[in-house]
């Protein structure tokens, strides 16, 4: 079984897309030569050459525009933004071009383009560097959003995004990437399926990306006092795999969201509200929700208050256990 961390896993997914398929292509700002500032796409040019690992201009729109271009010619582009607060400047060609243009022609041009953004906090980053961007393309109908939030899915949900013919937001935790070494499946989890990292009985707890080790950890803690948090990683924020969220609570009758994106009109919103749709009788508790705070994100020195913790999550477990 191979182990390796999730920027060496997202490497050797990017690689084995690239071996796959002829068209797959990656661009953006230092991908080749430098590797990408996080050292994703290391080696990659050298190995494919200068046609297919592309170093772009400083110019996001530039780089989803010509991703356009490049996916109507049947090309699947792999777009990397530098840093999630980066994004924005590309956002018009992502959510007026990439979103819709399969519906504008009638399902005739497919959009394969797979867009990655390292993503969330706790770097220690400057202003830009820190953001927590899904919402914003969760919201737009024709993209879908994913979140790996660990090497052996880094590894497969690569690959799989880029095989699929419509636009995918590749979500990627940008403080994970070199942490513990982690093994590889021999096989990919479904890409848009949410999964259950952790059985319990008394309290779900969902979650994606970055947040995924402080739910295990606060799961770990909380099993020490007698509790059993059941444990869900989303893995796809749009779609949202509700019926998994469901089934689990209406088992444990609870639910809590956590996410570093502020807390307002986000995620951990939607989700409470198909579950109570859905499973409004199995509730024993309303549903609550642990996540960044509506400011926005702060300095460095501050980060660590400002993210979703242990001891926010282990409150708000005890307060959910009191209703």
């Amino acid at each position: 079984m191979t182990t390796m961390t999730m920027a060496k896993a997202l490497n050797e997914g990017l690689r084995k897309a690239m071996e796959a398929d002829p068209k797959v292509v990656i661009m953006g700002e230092d991908v080749g030569k430098l590797g990408g500032v996080f050292r994703i796409t290391d080696a990659l040019q050298k190995d494919f050459g200068e046609d297919r690992v592309i170093d772009t201009p400083l110019a996001e729109s530039g780089i989803i525009g010509t991703a356009v271009g490049m996916a109507i010619r049947g090309y699947r582009p792999v777009c990397e933004i530098q840093f999630d607060g980066f994004v924005f400047p590309g956002f018009d060609q992502i959510v007026s071009q990439v979103a819709k243009f399969h519906n504008r022609s009638a399902g005739q041009v497919k959009m394969p383009i797979t867009i990655r953004i390292p993503s969330g906090g706790g770097i220690g980053a400057v202003e830009h560097h820190s953001e927590s961007v899904e919402t914003y393309f969760a919201h737009t109908a024709g993209l879908k959003v994913v979140a790996c939030a660990n090497p052996s899915d880094a590894y497969w949900m690569i690959q799989e995004a880029i095989a699929d013919d419509d636009p995918v937001i590749f979500i990627e935790p940008k403080r994970l990437y070199h942490a513990a070494k982690a093994e590889i499946a021999d096989e990919p989890f479904p890409l848009y399926s949410a999964q259950v990292v952790r059985p319990g009985e008394h309290v779900t707890l969902a979650g994606y990306g970055p947040t995924m080790p402080t739910l295990l950890e606060a799961a770990k803690t909380a099993a020490g006092e007698g509790l059993e948090l059941e444990v869900i990683d989303l893995r796809s924020v749009s779609p949202l795999d509700i019926p998994t969220v469901v089934t689990s609570v209406q088992r444990t009758g609870r639910l809590i969201v956590v996410h570093e994106a502020p807390q307002s009109f986000g995620v951990g919103a939607e989700l409470a509200t198909r579950v109570t749709e859905q499973a409004f009788h199995s509730l024993e508790a309303p549903v609550l929700r642990v996540t960044g705070y509506d400011t926005p994100y702060p300095p460095s020195r501050l980060e660590h208050d400002w993210l979703p913790n242990l001891d926010r999550v282990l409150d708000t477990v005890d307060r959910i256990l009191e209703f």
